[in-house]
């Protein structure tokens, strides 16, 4: 149980994959423009990165390990991932199409979202069980929300803000990542993961 807790915490704020291994920044930046798309996109996608762990783990040690095919890990996780991307494009697509038109390209993003694919490649890596997969997953999701929500709200506060016009948009929205990245490496040194 130790283990689980040690992944959890180390994974949402040490390891935060986009404000301390700076993985999936595209649709960080492109979708943390206002709060509610953000916590969709940040759904779907821990909700991806989940599924995804424990199929990927599954197509791992029950198809490339004995067949010793371990060079196809790559490609295999790509095509999981994208089929995963599938099943909740069609899900948002039918029941929350407001969402579904609000995150526009970025939804289908998720497929070659590195931080999806890296999730499911350190699974491997690390020698995670299935569980401590599926875990880890979740907890990849969770720090990519954490990092959009905060982000997110950021944003929504520099609109307010009176800016000099030289930083407005996407300049100032750098400036706010690398301090928020900044903030979460305050973190590293608390878990040995």
């Amino acid at each position: 149980m130790k283990d689980i807790i040690i992944i959890v915490f180390a994974t949402i704020f040490v390891e935060n994959f986009v404000l301390s291994k700076f993985l999936g920044i595209c649709s960080f930046l492109g979708v943390s423009k206002n709060l509610s798309d953000s916590i969709g996109m940040s759904g779907a996608v821990v909700f991806v990165m989940t599924i995804a762990s424990a199929v990927t783990w599954l197509v791992q040690e029950y198809i490339l390990d004995p067949l010793s095919m371990q060079y196809l890990q790559t490609i295999t996780f790509i095509l999981v991932i994208a089929a995963l991307v599938q099943v909740v494009e069609i899900f948002m697509k039918k029941s929350l199409p407001r969402l579904y038109k609000a995150l526009g390209i970025y939804l289908p993003l998720i497929t070659t979202n590195c931080a999806v694919l890296a999730v499911a490649i350190l699974n491997i890596q690390r020698d995670y069980t299935f569980l401590e997969s599926i875990v880890f997953g979740f907890s990849g999701g969770v720090s990519y929300m954490v990092a959009l929500v905060i982000f997110a709200g950021i944003r929504e506060r520099l609109e307010l803000c009176d800016i000099p016009e030289c930083f407005k948009g996407f300049p100032i929205s750098l400036v706010a990542a690398a301090f928020v990245s900044l903030a979460f490496m305050g973190f590293s040194g608390l878990f040995a993961g």
